[in-house]
């Protein structure tokens, strides 16, 4: 006999009680911190930042893959647990501490195949990695683009321009601001492989550079710049 395939070894419910796990391990993470988190006083590392981070890469990792044919069920999971550790863990840890944690939970909370989990635990592993994405399965790559994909566009530059507050910074360096996460979309598009990431990353740079140009306009300190965009 074969092994049974389970198509679908994630149900609605399971995926809302992941959420529930890792919004409320985010939420003890700075809460167990005497300085209420590391680098609490930036809104992004903060347990609220981190979780709406997360559902956004869940977003957009299924949608990538279910447009390259990687496994939804696999990223869509790996997506939710791919920053759990971040708080708590320093940067070049938190994806070893997540799988560990993914691993944990998956193991004790339902009776999911062992070729799932160690395929989800595979992804959080390594979403951190910096080398070229062909190397790795294709369910990996599809949460390393949408990891990369949240960094850009208009939520990126709303993280950009809160962090001018942060900083004490005049308005008139907004468009400098802006600027950073266009260089982030030229960034990803060196990293990105897949079609559908590239697509996404298409819309998001357009709004940032149509932003950065009605700042120039509107704001009279800005001085344009006259080299032509690319």
């Amino acid at each position: 006999m074969g092994v049974e395939i389970r198509e679908s070894p994630v149900s609605d419910a399971d995926v809302e009680e992941m959420k529930r796990f890792v919004h409320d391990y985010l939420e003890a993470s700075v809460e167990n911190e005497q300085a209420g988190g590391r680098m609490r006083w930036y809104p992004w590392h903060s347990a609220e930042y981190r979780y709406n981070h997360i559902l956004n890469v869940v977003e957009l990792a299924a949608d990538i893959a279910r447009k390259e044919g990687a496994d939804v069920q696999v990223t869509r999971v790996a997506a939710l647990f791919h920053d759990i550790a971040k708080l708590e863990a320093e940067q070049d840890e938190h994806a070893e501490a997540g799988a560990r944690i993914a691993k944990e939970f998956l193991t004790t909370h339902g009776d999911y195949p062992g070729s799932f989990v160690e395929q989800v635990v595979e992804a959080i592993r390594d979403h951190s990695y910096q080398g070229d994405l062909m190397d790795l399965p294709l369910e990996t790559r599809c949460l390393i683009e949408a990891d990369v994909l949240d960094k850009v566009g208009s939520n990126g530059v709303a993280l950009l321009l809160l962090r001018m507050g942060y900083e004490s910074r005049s308005h008139t360096d907004a468009a400098e601001m802006v600027e950073r996460v266009v260089d982030r979309g030229e960034d990803a598009r060196e990293r990105i492989e897949s079609d559908a990431a590239e697509s996404h990353l298409h819309r998001r740079l357009k709004r940032v550079r149509w932003f950065k140009e009605w700042l120039e306009e509107e704001v009279a300190a800005i001085e344009p710049e006259t080299d032509a965009e690319n």
